[in-house]
């Protein structure tokens, strides 16, 4: 998987995370683009958006859709729905949507895919949780051919679809196991790693993902904050985090995944070797914390952009 600099979910790439606020589906709307435009002013490369479904806390259930929204209130810079649940819908479905995103959006759509893990999310969609893994198993490879062009049934006539032959969208697969980063391999895809994973997890997927020839980027998501933490907010995140979690990501998750710092320059360094020690080498940024105002938040991608961000790409380049 090649990735030129600044392309969505290019190795090396710094992207902030977003999520809406507790507010009317109208503010929350217009605080995500003020926010993604932020991000975009401060430095960041690109954004990145997650399903859920039935106003689960802090997601959105559409977000190819809302990925249009924030590219549209951004000066530059890219916009990838990552992780989309992948079985929700027919391959052929996402992989449309998508396709037309990034003709509407050339050279700035990444995206990324997920199997799920909340019940409610496929009652919705009318899918039987049992079968959510095997369906998962079985369209990941069937979207990743048709997002390059290379689909071989009807889906492969539709414009868009058969435009990514010549401008395939980047992707990633969510991956907490070695049989899962070997299947990103093969395909020739990304890794985004779970947000609260030991850095020591981070570096055995790493070896077998390389191991089976993966050439693509090893995603690290972790929350940053600059300054005095809000300690009380994550931890009743995390609590809330532990009440749906399957037990197997559960025993992978670090005690303090939180990564701050006093200043810009120090919160870098922490994370910096947190992607070292993880064996990471493209990180999404997260700040979000239910609870928290759209003021925090908002204040803490403007520190970021006054030494957070120009420190971190200089130790990643020292790394590459």
């Amino acid at each position: 998987m090649d990735g030129q600099p600044g392309a969505p979910l290019a190795p090396g790439s710094v992207s902030l995370r977003l999520y809406p606020h507790d507010l009317p589906a109208v503010d929350q709307l217009d605080v995500l683009r003020r926010q993604a435009a932020a991000a975009a002013d401060a430095g960041y490369d690109g954004v990145m958006v997650s399903e859920h479904h039935a106003d689960f806390p802090g997601y959105l259930p559409n977000p190819v859709q809302l990925a249009g929204f924030l590219l549209d209130a951004m000066s530059s810079g890219w916009a990838a729905p990552c992780p989309l649940l992948l079985p929700m819908k027919p391959y052929a479905l996402i992989a449309e949507d998508l396709a037309w995103l990034a003709a509407a959006h050339p050279g700035r759509v990444g995206a990324g895919f997920a199997a799920g893990a909340l019940p409610v999310d496929f009652e919705l969609a009318e899918v039987p949780f049992d079968e959510i893994v095997d369906r998962f198993k079985s369209a990941l490879p069937r979207v990743v051919a048709a997002l390059r062009g290379a689909d071989d049934t009807p889906l492969g006539a539709d414009r868009a679809i058969a435009r990514t032959g010549t401008d395939p969208i980047p992707m990633g697969v969510a991956a907490q196991s070695p049989a899962a980063v070997r299947r990103a391999a093969r395909l020739d895809c990304g890794v985004l790693y779970d947000s609260l994973q030991r850095a020591d997890v981070g570096e055995r997927l790493g070896v077998a993902y390389r191991e089976a020839g993966g050439t693509g980027p090893r995603i690290l998501i972790r929350r940053v904050w600059i300054g005095e933490p809000p300690s009380a907010e994550m931890a009743a995140q995390m609590d809330h985090y532990r009440s749906y979690a399957p037990e197997p990501a559960l025993a992978n998750w670090a005690d303090d995944s939180l990564v701050h710092g006093p200043d810009g320059p120090a919160a870098a360094e922490a994370l910096a070797a947190v992607l070292a020690a993880s064996d990471a080498d493209t990180v999404n940024v997260r700040v979000h914390v239910t609870g928290l105002t759209p003021d925090q938040v908002d204040e803490q991608i403007q520190r970021h952009s006054d030494g957070f961000l120009p420190r971190l790409r200089e130790l990643l380049a020292a790394r590459r």
